[in-house]
């Protein structure tokens, strides 16, 4: 208990936290506010696009933004509802409705908070970058694809997988083209693509909400669908939603939620890092205020959270040095939930849609993709495979998929380093004529590399087709692990030999190997009758000596100790 509350206690706001503040709080102000006006739509898209409203995405943004900018591993982080979340929990509204999301989010809050406490945030550094360049080619393409029913301006068809429901949203398009609210999503889109070409730190993405606005109230465009009335304040806090009953068939999705919570936070708080210097967040520190921001967030409405990689990258670029600047986006957008919500109800669904839509395409880093693709073919298969699984199936499936397909490759890669090569004998001081007698009855064999379960069977093919020999001789010094499988097939590879009549012997074994050779029964059998040697050239003189006895060479004066060449022959 006592060590659970140490572990507890290292992961809360430290005084250098607040050192930081203080150092420059005017650019942090400047930052957050920056921020929050590109926050806005995003908060607002992502809340409707999860199936519980704009409110849901606000309640998210300000109560979620807060906590885990306070609480957080990462100065420079921001944090809210994202695309990669509402992924995932479309098909969660769909089966449970809105009370299930909001307890899935709570157990992913708590399943974050355990995660932290286990020190488990340094695992992030394993996930190979083709699985995240596939991860966010994905989640993109899903993004954009969920966007086409507002931005065609027709209701969202039923079903949580994305390619059927656009599909059939094109059908209803079809057969009633409502062109006013598809005019308003591409002009959206384009004015932030092309705003962002020409001017990059200009939000360009609340200046074409505000305009597609306008132009939808003076020009009274009934099909362009607003959002709604929103609620002026958040709503008191509740757990009204949890069913303690339904707590064992939200379990799946609730792990669902934290990996990807715990993955997408992760990673952004590591591209926060790569664009800045000095900056370094603490893993299990964003574990855990990612953790007490979703267990908070649902209470008050909100869906799960992560970390946001473009609100991130926004707010390191408009010149952020503390959580300051994430505290402030929060602080901005309670304001306007506050002051701003009869406003704010007025916006156009499609205009919303067209900015997810440009968000989506922003996500999509060409020359990395085009990089990542040139790299290895394998690079290129794991990227590919994780983004259709993302489109095809689900984003934490995706990731699984991935990482077996990437640990199956290098795998594939470490065991063909294996190798068993013969090697030429020492020839010592014998006459040509003994070194070539010994050399026809006598075989080495150096193994090289990683002698496991990926590369063990080989290994024994090819040890097993030896020629007619007297004697073997394994030199183990180069092996550099081995683990059961392999120290099974060695046993087996000697076991055969012997019963042609082969004598085996080894040299070189490392006291680390021996431990998993004794355990196996392989290292008995290799002492049998003392055949086991520390170097090479005992090896020999033993086998020599073998030969002498089996009268297959005429007794000769024993060879010279090489003892200087001892430690290269190993």
């Amino acid at each position: 208990m006592r060590t659970a509350l140490t572990r507890i206690a290292a992961l809360l706001p430290g005084r250098a936290d607040l050192a930081e503040m203080r150092r420059d709080p005017r650019r942090d102000l400047l930052a957050g506010l920056t921020v929050a006006i590109v926050a806005l739509p995003l908060a607002l898209g992502f809340g409707v696009s999860s199936g519980l409203g704009a409110e849901a995405g606000l309640a998210t943004a300000v109560v979620a933004g807060a906590l885990a900018a306070l609480f957080g591993g990462s100065n420079l982080q921001v944090s809210g509802p994202t695309g990669a979340m509402t992924v995932v929990l479309v098909p969660i509204v769909g089966e449970y409705g809105p009370g299930g999301v909001l307890t899935v989010g709570l157990m992913a809050g708590v399943m974050l908070v355990a995660l932290a406490a286990l020190r488990a945030g340094k695992y992030m550094q394993y996930v190979p970058a083709p699985v995240v360049e596939g991860f966010t080619l994905g989640i993109a393409c899903v993004i954009g694809l969920q966007q086409i029913p507002n931005a065609l301006g027709v209701p969202k068809p039923e079903g949580d997988r994305v390619l059927p429901v656009t599909w059939r949203a094109i059908e209803e398009f079809a057969e009633a083209p409502n062109w006013t609210a598809v005019g308003l999503a591409v002009a959206v889109a384009a004015v932030m693509l092309a705003g962002a070409r020409w001017r990059p730190t200009v939000p360009f993405s609340i200046v074409a909400v505000i305009a597609a606005t306008l132009v939808a109230q003076a020009a009274g465009l009934d099909a362009a669908q607003p959002i709604g009335d929103l609620p002026s304040g958040l709503p008191a806090p509740s757990l009204s939603f949890l069913d303690l009953g339904s707590l064992g068939t939200l379990l799946a999705p609730a792990v669902a939620v934290a990996a990807l919570a715990a993955l997408e936070s992760l990673l952004s708080a590591s591209v926060a890092d790569g664009m800045t210097v000095g900056q370094q967040h603490d893993p299990d520190r964003e574990l855990f205020g990612q953790g007490l921001a979703n267990i908070a967030a649902p209470l008050f409405g909100g869906v799960p959270a992560t970390g946001a990689i473009a609100r991130t990258a926004v707010n390191v670029r408009t010149g952020a040095s503390s959580r300051l600047a994430a505290l402030t986006h929060a602080a901005i957008l309670a304001v306007i939930v506050f002051a701003a919500a009869p406003l704010v109800s007025k916006i156009p669904l499609a205009a919303l849609a067209g900015v997810l839509l440009a968000t989506a395409i922003r996500m999509v880093e060409v020359g990395s993709l085009r990089s990542m693709a040139k790299a290895t073919r394998s690079d290129a298969l794991i990227l590919i495979l994780t983004a259709v699984a993302t489109l095809a199936l689900d984003l934490v499936y995706a990731v699984i998929i991935g990482l077996a397909v990437a640990a199956a490759l290098a795998l594939r890669a470490v065991a063909k380093q294996a190798r068993l090569d013969q090697v030429p004998l020492d020839r010592g001081d014998h006459s040509a004529e003994e070194h070539a007698l010994l050399a026809e009855h006598i075989v080495a064999y150096r193994i090289d590399g990683p002698l496991f379960f990926a590369a063990a069977h080989r290994f024994l093919l090819e040890l097993t087709e030896v020629a007619d020999v007297r004697v073997v001789i394994l030199r183990m010094s180069r092996v550099s692990t081995m683990d059961a499988t392999g120290a099974l097939v060695l046993k087996d590879a000697v076991e055969k030999l012997k019963r042609r009549g082969i004598v085996v012997m080894s040299s070189g074994i490392r006291p680390g190997q021996r431990q998993v050779l004794d355990s196996v029964g392989a290292l008995e059998l290799l002492r049998h009758e003392g055949r086991e040697y520390a170097t090479t050239p005992e090896a020999i003189r033993a086998a020599r000596g073998h030969l002498e006895m089996a009268g297959v060479l005429s007794a000769v004066p024993p060879q010279r100790n090489t003892t200087a060449s001892e430690e290269a022959a190993r």
